[in-house]
């Protein structure tokens, strides 16, 4: 199948937009009219580049305000479209987009409306034209794809067919399952587009928040299912009016973008039955470790950091400078390597969360997804002495190493020498990673999880930093066992913000480790001097206002524990104190409860702000 992309959907002039599309690997392109008046390439010298970056037009769009106008209108339409072929001829496409009529002059009878769609598609045979009739959410009559098919089967015409947008019909909550009255000859075109789900006005939200199928909350991947199920044979493509992506450069929005039409096309097969070469996202992930990269300097005091937290040295690397520190399932690797991945990490990006260790069921499947989707690998150094699986890139330049289920013990007893310390016999787990990313690499990072790993959406929630607002997404594995929380923010004084310019991207802020006692863990770390956060008084009042259980709170009060609740059970939370102000430590309670303390987040970061000197030093 062929992929294409709307000139709009891209930043740049119009030469820039051809250029990443076809860098990013696209077959075609629709033309957007703006972007070719604009442009000072006649339409024979578009054609002649998209020949010679190998892309071609695929369709030519918009052709607003035709059917259904009143007296002197009516020829100026007709006029206009004859116009439009005359073009499209130099251009080199077959395929033009004739959108419902939303002028206020326009009439909406049906008989009408049939009668100037026909004799539009009697002259676009002439040139051997196919007219496709897209119904707008926002159309003035014509709003529905159901209805724009009555009308096209009505006139009935081999150059008349119908287009197919995934925004208009879904946002309307139009049943995919319709597109299956439509025969697939008679698609003329398909253009896709995901969206957050929004309560607003349909022609804003759709012209400020469409994003990539896999970036959003709509099922794209059932609605192309409907349509593959037609027969139809032609282009998927992209049409995205998306603010942030017409700011943030031109090739990585291309890239983002066919990864989302491989995704997406993928996961249509998949639920139509049909035999797939791509393996499927892993059913389970766990996550293993997470590796900290400090120097020399650092390393003694993150280690004792982590003793203070519980956490016990239980290993040394055979041949490099690198600790393994373990309590319950947690493990955590501090590597102190003056040479290779992790010392370059640590130049970059200062004391930090450097790379993640995941277990899968089929390690090999996953790189797979990887390289389908043009996910950059991770080094790629040989044993001995190196860690001998294979890594991807992630957040910030971090690795994600990709372990077999089963052979992580394996990994571990090969690459360390136990130091005869035993790790603390204790409930600890692995329960959410949070990390934190440049705005504009916000949705593109939701792609990433959802593509490779299959990780699926919570609600996104705006959380108020002291410094303004920040937006958070959590998502998780399909079977719930690995949590990731992205964070990002506009506002250069948020925490968020100032981790992403202390650091020079974005990374992994903060660990969140699960224990069934959070109230025993927060007396010991306190016995054994260990940094916490403070949390003001006042938060104390109000929770006891809030749930009027007096001696919990007094208990909560004491240990400086945050609680949240939830119409499915509750959620305790302990912090630590950010290590040179940049990550910290969360150890969670979580009694059923499926969120991540959202309405905490405000006093948490309030209290984080008190210690800010040094994060603020560039």
């Amino acid at each position: 199948m062929k992929f294409g992309i709307a000139t709009v959907s891209l930043s740049g002039t119009l030469e820039h937009k051809l250029q990443a599309a076809a860098a990013a690997g696209f077959d075609g392109v629709e033309i957007f009219e703006n972007d070719l008046i604009a442009s000072p390439l006649r339409p024979r010298e578009v054609r002649q580049m998209m020949g010679d970056l190998g892309l071609t037009c695929q369709l030519y769009q918009p052709f607003r305000d035709f059917e259904g106008m009143p007296g002197a209108l009516r020829q100026r339409a007709l006029d206009r479209a004859a116009a439009k072929f005359d073009l499209m001829g130099e251009l080199g496409t077959n395929r033009i987009l004739a959108c419902s009529n939303c002028s206020p002059h326009s009439l909406g009878e049906r008989t009408r409306i049939v009668d100037d769609l026909s004799e539009l598609a009697t002259m676009a045979s002439r040139h051997g034209i196919v007219v496709g009739y897209e119904a707008l959410a926002w159309g003035r009559h014509v709003f529905d794809h159901r209805d724009a098919w009555a009308i096209v089967e009505a006139v009935d015409h081999p150059s008349l067919g119908i287009i197919l947008d995934s925004f208009h019909s879904l946002s309307r909550g139009i049943p995919s399952e319709s597109i299956r009255d439509i025969p697939g000859d008679r698609i003329a075109f398909v253009q896709l587009a995901d969206a957050p789900r929004l309560e607003m006005d349909l022609l804003y939200w759709s012209r400020h928040f469409r994003n990539f199928p896999g970036q959003g909350g709509l099922d794209v991947a059932g609605y192309v299912a409907e349509i593959l199920r037609t027969g139809y044979a032609g282009p998927l493509s992209l049409e995205i009016f998306n603010d942030r992506f017409r700011a943030w450069s031109a090739e990585p929005i291309a890239r983002d973008g066919l990864r989302s039409l491989r995704y997406v096309h993928d996961a249509a097969q998949r639920r139509l039955g049909h035999a797939v070469a791509l393996p499927a996202c892993p059913e389970r992930v766990a996550t293993e470790f997470v590796e900290f990269a400090v120097d020399e300097e650092q390393r003694p005091r993150l280690e004792a950091m982590l003793g203070s937290l519980g956490f016990a040295h239980t290993g040394a690397h055979r041949t490099k400078r690198v600790n393994r520190w373990q309590a319950g399932a947690v493990n955590l690797v501090v590597n102190a390597e003056q040479s290779g991945f992790a010392r370059s990490y640590n130049l970059t990006h200062g004391p930090s969360i450097c790379a993640v260790g995941l277990t899968v069921p089929d390690r090999k499947a996953v790189v797979a997804r990887a390289d389908f989707f043009g996910v950059r690998k991770g080094i790629e150094i040989e044993p001995p002495g190196n860690l001998n699986v294979p890594a991807i890139r992630g957040v910030g330049g971090s690795l994600i190493y990709l372990i077999d289920e089963g052979s992580a013990e394996q990994v571990w007893q090969s690459e360390f020498v136990a130091t005869g310390k035993p790790a603390p016999d204790n409930d600890m787990s692995f329960d959410h990673l949070a990390t934190v990313v440049q705005i504009d690499e916000f949705l593109s990072w939701q792609l990433f999880w959802r593509s490779l790993f299959g990780f699926r959406e919570s609600t996104q929630a705006d959380v108020i930093d002291p410094a303004g607002l920040v937006l958070s997404l959590p998502l998780q594995s399909p079977d719930g066992a690995t949590r990731i929380t992205m964070n990002a923010s506009d506002a250069s004084g948020t925490l968020s913000a100032r981790f992403v310019s202390k650091g020079f991207g974005g990374g992994y802020q903060h660990v969140a480790i699960a224990t069934t006692n959070v109230l025993s863990v927060a007396r010991d770390l306190q016995a054994s001097g260990a940094e916490l956060l403070q949390i003001p008084a006042n938060y104390y009042d109000d929770l006891a206002a809030r749930i009027g259980d007096a001696d919990l709170v007094d208990e909560l009060r004491r240990m400086g524990i945050l609680y949240d609740a939830d119409a499915d059970g509750d959620y305790q939370q302990l912090y630590s104190r950010a290590f040179d102000k940049l990550f910290f430590f969360e150890f969670v309670l979580r009694r059923g409860y499926g969120g991540f303390g959202a309405s905490n987040a405000g006093v948490r970061l309030a209290a984080q702000e008190r210690f800010k000197p040094v994060l603020a030093e560039s």
